[in-house]
């Protein structure tokens, strides 16, 4: 049974394997995005918090972009999702981040919540191929291959880097705070 905090995120488990354990942060980890992005409006998901250019509607975008990224594109080897898969990365690195600006809440919550769901279902049908030792289909740039124990540590540790700037962002929007 999975106990949820008083912010409505799974919390991990305190005994589970190594498997149902990384599970279990990343999607606290997710969870704790969608909170910090919870009930805001256009303006507020634009909002940066000077020096930074960063907002929180890029971080829905970013995050998206990310695991669609590795997930789908580098551990199944499919096709970039939609709108991922029509953009020059080469010539616009930043593509995710800038464009945000032009999409609206709905857009931005729905981008993200398909990338996580297609990102479950990838890492279910890995899982039942083999186990977190099994090697990605794509090879990153520099000729590596990540295994899917790498890219669960690497989600992780990715939300939590941008869980700290939300929770950053958050507070300079509305004054919430929390974890």
């Amino acid at each position: 049974m999975t106990t949820v905090d008083e912010q409505g995120r799974p919390e991990p488990p305190l005994d589970g394997d190594e498997t149902t354990t990384l599970l279990g942060f990343l999607d606290f980890h997710r969870a704790t995005l969608a909170w910090k992005c919870a009930g805001l409006d256009a303006a507020a998901l634009r909002a940066t918090h000077p020096p930074s250019t960063m907002t929180l509607g890029g971080l829905l975008k970013h995050l998206a972009y990310v695991e669609d990224n590795w997930f789908s594109h580098v551990l199944t080897g499919r096709s970039r999702m939609a709108p991922f898969d029509a953009i020059d990365w080469a010539a616009t690195p930043d593509w995710d981040w800038d464009s945000a600006a032009h999409d609206t809440p709905d857009q931005l919550r729905e981008l993200w919540a398909d990338a996580v769901e297609r990102a479950r279902a990838a890492v279910t049908g890995a899982l039942a191929d083999g186990d977190l030792g099994q090697r990605a289909r794509r090879t990153r740039l520099d000729g590596s291959t990540p295994s899917l124990r790498w890219i669960l540590v690497h989600m992780i540790e990715e939300y939590s880097r941008h869980n700290g700037h939300a929770d950053l962002l958050r507070e300079s929007i509305d004054g919430r705070t929390g974890e």
